[in-house]
Parts: structure tokens; sequence; C-alpha cells
């Protein structure tokens, strides 16, 4: 539309133009105010009558308060001689009149005629200034003015005041308004009308308020309005070519969509189809062109994979409520020649550049091969690959899901510990080949004697255990002795050969009292354990007195301690020196860290009491963490404080060296601390080397590389220790206490002591004798030639803060 257009029309004054605007909203103000003042003044009129009112009983109860007050200072005065006092009392107040009543005696002062209110009330002479026979009821009655002539003065002024006030307060509003905001709005209207005859008319801007500024924005806008002309044709040409690119771009879309391979379906606002990617058409057997403005449910058939009930589309949902709705898997979609493949769908729904919804998209994903892996990996995840049955972690699950049971609804539930006797003569005889297809079929066997209600499972090893829910404790006995007859009869042929085997098992039952898993196992692995050691091939059925049991909750008892110790930094280190046998050889002294604990009374507790406990939990990675960290901080405190580097000697569970991530934690904590790290040697027990001898291998390779040295303690005391100890790269060999004690009395001991001397020195490593209890051991061990010796004859422990150096000096010849 061009200019000549806009003047050619008729030019027409806008309707209502004539009234006043200040005049409208002057009126809405001014009966809006006139509301609210008459809201409140019903208000005020409700607060004016509440005050009135208690005002008129306060006076009452005061005059007649005032009255009681006057009689019983003169109770046998006659009643007439009050009439001057009750008068001043009147005189001051709006009370009009008051009347006594004492027995037969009645006195009235004032004037009771008129619309008045009467207060009453009665009192009984005091028992200290009358007689039981004399006392007399003294009955007073005060008369005042009603309350609603004063209400109706009050009302009257106040809703005259008011209408005033509000009047006055509109006339001011209106012409207020139609001064600052009526004339200069007419002479813009009337400059419009002007700028529409004549293309040259503008506004006037020389006006300091906001009309001025108005003025000014609409004159810029009337200059640029031929420059927008031009504009927009130039936008024009532009939008042509842009949706040349668009049409482009949407063959391109429609490519991509045609290579997903989940299925894409667009529909309207309707839900009618229009669009369907070749994995859509392939899914549900249904041509692009067929489907096309087909309401989409007639398209997909869903099925709730559990109901297999039939599901609305999720895109109709995404319709309803504008809004994403995310991959919900579990459904099945029926297909072509009704065949059925799992999904999962999610739908979202299209806009246009203003935000409006214009329809919505459908991704069908085909996750058939994905559920079947995942129900592959979720079986494999709780059973056993061996046997078939349930797995440990699967049982433990299902245990503490029937101890919250037990808890909620008093379900009884027993639980049977299976351990196979003379099994380890199957794999030692026969190979475990053999040993795991005995497991197998055993498995088998006692799974057909269980109820389908029941959990059997594989925890390791040669072990089994039950979980029977809703059995009674003779039942499971029952079924224990039941299961113990099938093992007892199974006949297991290998190679020509036949093998049977007995089981012993513990029976448990569970009990409200029973909180934790570990609890729970626990007492049936004692239970299983005393079947053992009452000749095997037995059912236990667990006694709570049972010293077995008394002897694990003991230990248990003494794991929330360690980790009290451990939260709470109760553990002490002390230090027992390692010094050299002959003082004339140049090797350098060092200490063993040894390891004690505080009780409540901060009275020291010994090792042996508290790391039974810690080894049978799992606790001593954390223990072992502990002293290595306080080890390091104490080495740094002596260098910083007295310039100096002493080796400490630090011991390592077996526990921890199984742990995958406990070599990265020293690591981690070697690096925290600025020390050498030739001053630590690790003492590694020889058990603890060779069971598992290609990660302790790796472990003294890694800290040996950066500094650290080793120890292998208590060696000897295995029969394969010769043929383990030259895979184990360490610097020193402990010989086991147990020869150095009887080293003087037996000499296959000093044998064996000579033997691991001589072998360490051939692979290059230094001997440390421990139990080293008196001065004539010493000299033995220096006659075969060991290089250090640790024990009571040497020094006793003492707290690492009491750490001095080694008295060499007192270790003298025995004479």
């Amino acid at each position: 539309m061009d200019r000549s257009e806009i003047v050619s029309r008729p030019v027409t004054k806008a309707p209502g133009i004539g009234v006043s605007l200040p005049l409208k909203i002057t009126g809405i103000v001014f009966w809006g105010m006139m509301l609210m003042g008459l809201v409140i003044a019903i208000q005020a009129m409700r607060w004016l009558e509440d005050g009135f009112t208690r005002m008129q009983q306060t006076s009452a109860r005061n005059a007649i308060l005032e009255t009681v007050i006057l009689v019983s200072q003169n109770p046998e005065a006659p009643l007439e001689q009050f009439q001057p006092p009750l008068q001043a009392i009147m005189d001051g107040s709006e009370i009009r009149a008051i009347t006594i009543e004492r027995g037969i005696e009645t006195l009235t002062v004032g004037d009771e005629s008129g619309e008045l209110i009467f207060f009453s009330d009665s009192y009984l002479a005091p028992a200290d200034v009358m007689t039981d026979f004399d006392r007399w009821p003294l009955t007073i009655t005060v008369c005042q003015p009603s309350t609603s002539k004063l209400l109706a003065i009050s009302q009257k002024q106040l809703m005259i005041g008011m209408g005033l006030l509000f009047f006055i307060f509109g006339l001011i509003l209106q012409w207020i308004l139609k001064r600052v905001l009526s004339k200069p709005f007419l002479e813009m209207v009337q400059t419009a009308e002007t700028c529409v005859r004549d293309e040259t008319a503008r506004f006037d801007e020389k006006r300091v308020d906001e009309f001025g500024y108005l003025a000014g924005f609409i004159n810029k806008a009337l200059d640029s309005l031929e420059l927008r002309q031009s504009q927009l044709n130039i936008a024009l040409q532009r939008a042509v070519e842009s949706e040349r690119e668009l049409l482009l771009a949407k063959e391109q879309i429609e490519v991509t969509l045609c290579s997903i391979a989940e299925g894409v379906i667009t529909t309207d606002t309707d839900g009618k189809v229009q669009f369907m990617n070749p994995a859509a058409e392939e899914m549900t057997g249904v041509p692009r062109e067929q489907a096309r403005n087909q309401p989409i449910e007639n398209i997909l058939k869903i099925l709730d994979e559990q109901t297999r009930e039939t599901m609305a589309p999720s895109i109709l949902e995404t319709l309803e409520t504008a809004s994403v709705v995310r991959p919900r898997p579990g459904r099945i979609l029926v297909g072509a020649e009704e065949q059925e493949i799992s999904i999962q769908e999610s739908a979202a729904p299209m806009r246009d550049s203003n935000g409006n919804i214009i329809g919505a998209v459908l991704v069908v994903e085909n996750v058939q091969h994905a559920l079947e892996l995942t129900r592959k990996l979720t079986y494999q995840a709780t059973h056993d690959d061996l046997t078939g049955l349930y797995n440990r972690r699967e049982f433990e699950r299902r245990l503490q899901q029937a101890l919250e049971l037990t808890t909620e609804q008093n379900t009884p539930i027993a639980i049977c510990y299976l351990d196979l006797d003379q099994f380890k003569i199957i794999n030692d005889t026969c190979g475990h080949i053999a040993g795991d297809e005995l497991l197998h079929q055993l498995g088998k066997a006692l799974q057909a004697e269980v109820r389908e209600s029941d959990t059997l499972a594989r925890l390791g090893g040669d072990e089994f255990g039950i979980l029977l829910q809703g059995c009674s404790i003779d039942d499971a006995n029952r079924l224990a002795k039941k299961l113990k007859n099938v093992v007892s009869n199974f006949r297991f042929v290998w190679g020509g050969k036949t093998f049977q085997i007995g089981v012993s098992i513990g029976v448990v039952p569970l009990t409200p009292k029973t909180h934790t898993v570990t609890e729970a196992l626990s007492a049936a692995d004692v239970a299983c354990y005393a079947a053992k050691d009452s000749g095997r091939n037995r059912v236990h059925l667990y006694e709570p007195d049972d010293r077995e049991l008394l002897r694990r909750q003991t230990e248990m008892q003494w794991v929330e301690k360690i980790r009290h110790a451990l939260r709470a930094d109760r553990f002490r280190l002390y230090t027992q020196s390692i010094v050299p046998v002959s003082t004339d050889r140049p090797v350098k002294p060092h200490d063993e860290i040894l390891l004690r604990m505080l009780d409540d009374d901060d009275r020291i507790i010994l090792p042996a009491r508290f790391l039974t406990a810690a080894e049978q939990f799992g606790l001593m990675p954390e223990i072992d963490l502990w002293v290595l960290r306080h080890s390091l901080d104490w080495l740094v405190a002596q260098a910083r404080d007295r310039n100096l580097r002493p080796s400490l000697a630090i011991n390592l569970s077996g526990q921890s060296l199984s742990r995958h991530d406990f070599l990265d934690r020293v690591v981690h904590e070697l690096d925290q601390h600025t020390i050498a790290p030739e001053q630590i040697c690790f003492e590694i027990t020889e058990t603890a080397a060779i069971a598992d001898l290609t990660h302790a291998g790796q472990f003294i390779r890694i800290l040996k590389g950066m500094g650290c040295r080793f120890a292998l303690d208590d060696f000897g005391s295995g029969m394969s220790s010769f043929a383990y100890l030259k895979n184990l790269p360490v610097d020193f060999l402990k010989i086991d206490g147990s020869y150095v004690r009887d080293v003087l009395n037996d000499p296959m001991d000093r044998a064996m002591i000579e033997a691991v001397n001589k072998i360490g020195h051939t692979l290059g490593m230094q001997t440390v004798a421990e139990f080293v209890e008196n001065l004539d051991i010493l000299a033995v061990l220096k006659e075969i030639g060991v290089d250090f010796a640790q024990g009571y004859g040497i020094a006793k422990p003492v707290p690492l803060n009491h750490w001095p150096d080694p008295d060499l000096s007192s270790l003298q010849e025995p004479a």
C-alpha cells in the first residue's frame, strides 16, 4: 500500500473523542474511593459501637465497685446516709441512676426514666465485718444512657465529613487531569487528522513533556516510512531466495530422515500422519502414501509388554499436553503379519516461528536386540555361570528384602548354608573340570528339592545358600536334612570312577533382631562350621547361645570399635628397633612400626585383640593406610624439626595387597609427603605374597622403582617358600620367629636359619631374625651370619613420639 491510497481515504473523526477522558478517569477513581470510604466508615462504626459498649461496661463496673467500697466502710449505717456520695459518683460520669438494695432497704439516686441500660451485681458482707446472722446481701444496679443515641451523633458526623472530603478530592482531580492530559491529547488528535490529508504536516515537538517526546518520535517514523518501503521490497526479494533455499533444505532433511535407522513419523495437530521414513514403513508394514492423513492410532498398534493391553501412541499425549514425551520402554509394536518387536517411543511437539504447535514427531526405536542383550546381562549379573543358580550378589539382595519383610510383617524366614565335604578330593584327583561338572549336576539336584518361592544360590566355591521365605524353623530343619540325604546319595561318575561326597548344613532362623545381611550370613556360616566341627555331613540348627556365634559377635563389636578408632584417630604407633647383628658391618639400622589402639579409658589395646576382627571383616586396608599416612607425617616432622632421616618398616596385610586400588592410594600418599622413598620399607608376609604372586610382584616392582624397599615377613613358614622367593624382588628376608626362638636347643631350627640366610645372601637380600629374646641367641645369629636382629632382647617397643636412636653399644657378647 502506498501513501496515495492512504491520503485518498475519507477522514473520519474518532468516535467518543469529545467525551472528557479525565472525567472518566476521575469518575472511576471517585466512585472507587467512595466505595472504599463506605467500607471504612462501616468498619469505623463497628469500632465506635464496640468502644462505647466497653466504655459503658467499664464505667458501670467502676461505679458498682466504688459503691460497694462505700457501703462496706460503714455497713450498719442507713442507706439514706449514702445519697450524697452516690450523687458525687454520678456527677463524674454518664451514669443516670444508682440503686442499692440491702435486705428490705432500697435507695435510688438519680432518674431511671427514659431509654437506659441497666448493669446489676450482688455482693455478700465480709465475714470479718458482720456475723453470719447479720451478714447482708447487697445488690447494686447502675443505669446508663442507651448506646444508640451516642452512636447516632458520631455516625452522622463521620458520614458528612467523609462525603465532603471525597467530593472535594474528585473535583480537584478532574481539574488537574483535564489540564495536564486532555488538552495536549486533543491537540495531537487534530494534528494526526491533518497528517492524513497533508504529507508535510508534522507534530509539535516544542513541548518539553511526554507529548513533545511522542511528537518527535512520530515525526521520525513518518520520515522513515518511505525508506521502509524500499527496504520491504528488498526483503521481499530476499524472501523469495530464502524460499528456494528452504525447499532445498527440505529435500536434504527428507533424505536424512530416510537414512535414519529409527522409525520417524510426523503428524498434524489432529494426530493424522503426514510423513513416515522407510524405517517406520518397515516397522509398521504400511506404505507412506497409504498412511498419509490416516489417524496414527490406525497405523501403530502398540501393546504393553506386561499386560498385553493396547496402548495409545505417545505422540497423542504430546499433542494433548504440548510437552516432550521421553523414551518409554516396555512396549511392543505389532507390525505386518502380526510380527511383534520390542520398541521404545518418544515424541515431541513441532512449533512454527511464533511458537504455535503445528504438529508432532514420533521416534520409534527397535530395541529388540538391545532388550535381549539386557536380559542376558541381567541374567548373568544375577546367576552363576557354572550352575545356573542365583549368585551371591542376588542372594544377598533377596536376603536384604527378606529381612525388611520380617521386620515389617514378622514373616517366618530361614536360611540354610551348605558347604560340600570332600569336594577338594575331586578337584585334586580329577581336575577342576570334573569339579565344575559336579557342581553343575549337584545344583540341579538341589534345585529340584526346593520350592519355587525359595532362593537357591551358589555363594562361591563349593558353598550354597538357600533363602526360605514363609518357612518355620522346623520345616527348614526338615528340608536341610532332606538336602543332606540328597547330597549323600548323589553319585558322581568321572573317568570310570564313582565319587561320593557329603555336605555340612547350617540352619538359621531370621528374626526382627537380625538387622543386616552380614549378621545373617555370619550366623549361618557359624552354624555351618559347627556342623563341620561335629563330624561333617551333618545339619546344625542355630541356637542363640552358640559359643562360636558369641565369638563372631564379639568380633563384630570389635569392628565398630575399630571403625571408631579410624574416625577419631584412636590408634597409636609404636616402634621397635631392628639393629645389625654385627657392629663391624656397615649396615644402617631401622625401626619397625607397630600398631596399638586406645580403649574408652585411654588404655593400650594390643593388636592381637583387634586385628583378627579387622582381617575377618575387611578393615585391614583402611588400617594400613592410616598407619602409612601417620608414619609419613612423622618422617616429615623429623626432617623438618630435627634434620633426621630415619627408616621405618611398615607392615601391609594380604587384604591390602589384593585390593586393586590400594597401590594407587599408596603412591598418592608418597607423592603428598616430601620424603625420600628410601626411608620406607614395606613388610609383606610370605602367606600374603604367595596368595597372589603376580599381583604382589607387580606391587613390589612399582614401589621399588620409586625407591621404596621391601621385606618378606615370616619367611620359612611355608613348604614352598624357596620356590616362590626368586619371583619376589625383596630387599630383606625376615626369618620366621618360630625358628629363632628355639635355635639354642633345636639343631633343625638352626639348619633352617642357615638355609634361609644362605639363600637370601645368594639372591642379594639381607636377612633379619625375629624373636631375639636374649644375647645368647644373638651370638648364634652372628655366628651364622644373619644381618639384622629384632626382639625383646634387643629393644622393646616404645611409642613413636619417644623414638630414640638405637644404642648398639649395649649389645655385648654373652659370657
